[in-house]
């Protein structure tokens, strides 16, 4: 749906015909302008031709039934990818795209290997949380939480992720909590700054997954511009304004970066106060191998002796290719 086309046809009327249209689309999850039953029918025509609410897009359901996967459409041909995950505690989490494609180039993540096409627009980043709403409506579910961790780096398209964010968080739209927003960047200390000025309250995690700039630099060519120390004084800045802690997310590459001497030093790298680290097992795609089991849980117990909080990530949506670094954006 386009927002900014809605608001420029919705200008002239009262202001509260505004908040009538959001309250359809984002609240009773409308999925066509005749069901909005508080609008007249003059407008219920207009919108329908200028403001369509359809959002074009297939899914993929795990094996399991905890994972869905949206490959949804854009205006101008492009598709980007969406996933769905439902926890056994009943909380039910998007995981949004913020580019096509990705510029960043990690070499574990499938997402970059495609290039980077454009920036997402708000209304694009807003739809795809708008689709999984409408698909568990169905069943009588909500969406609890949104965490940008999909395609592309959302803090090289602020300005846009910002104003979905604002609508996410708007009590006339979805009125999603701050505290159940989360972002992932792969560093971009300028973002994580504006960040603890927009948006202290929304959860913050750092895709790290070396020890050291030497390594990092190989897997992450964003290392260059933004090493270890930059991005944890940009972090450290932020606790000290937010109080909030910070998430540290750690890939298990086999033979890379999942040693206990890796893990001692990145025990005394990350060895402060409101640090933790979220180890992920690799979803292969034909570049690295994933850690044994075994192996994560060696390198888990070593962070642990060394007084760091460790957990580690579920696995959501292999067989769908959903996981954490396989979003391509392909139908």
């Amino acid at each position: 749906m386009n927002l900014s086309k809605l608001e420029e046809i919705l200008k002239t009327e009262p202001a509260f015909r505004l908040a009538q249209a959001k309250k359809a689309v984002f609240f009773d999850l409308i999925e066509d302008w005749s069901q909005a039953s508080t609008l007249s029918k003059n407008l219920r025509e207009i919108l329908q031709k200028e403001v369509p609410l359809e959002t074009k897009g297939k899914i993929l359901v795990s094996k399991d039934n905890r994972t869905v996967k949206a490959a949804i459409g854009l205006e101008d041909g492009l598709m980007i990818e969406t996933v769905l995950m439902k926890h056994t505690d009943k909380r039910n989490t998007i995981c949004v795209s913020s580019q096509v494609g990705c510029p960043l180039g990690c070499l574990f993540c499938v997402t970059g290997r495609g290039g980077f096409k454009r920036n997402l627009n708000p209304s694009e980043i807003v739809d795809q949380v708008l689709f999984f709403a409408r698909y568990l409506r169905k069943k009588n579910e909500k969406i609890t939480n949104v965490v940008f961790m999909g395609m592309g780096e959302l803090f090289l398209n602020w300005e846009n992720v910002k104003k979905a964010i604002e609508i996410l968080n708007d009590d006339n739209c979805f009125g999603i909590g701050a505290r159940k927003i989360s972002v992932s960047t792969a560093g971009i200390t300028e973002g994580i700054e504006k960040l603890a000025q927009d948006f202290p309250q929304i959860n913050l995690a750092i895709s790290l997954h070396a020890p050291d700039d030497q390594l990092r630099g190989e897997l992450m060519p964003v290392n260059k511009k933004y090493p270890l120390e930059k991005i944890l004084k940009s972090v450290d800045d932020y606790i000290e304004k937010t109080n909030r802690k910070v998430m540290f997310e750690y890939v298990m590459l086999k033979g890379v970066n999942d040693s206990d001497e890796q893990a001692k030093n990145l025990s005394r790298l990350l060895k402060r106060p409101l640090y933790m680290v979220n180890l992920i097992v690799y979803n292969p795609n034909g570049r690295f191998e994933s850690s044994p089991a075994e192996r994560i849980k060696k390198f888990k117990a070593v962070l642990e002796k060394a007084g760091i909080f460790a957990t580690q990530r579920y696995r959501f949506g292999t067989d769908i290719e959903a996981a954490c670094g396989q979003l391509a954006g392909k139908a």
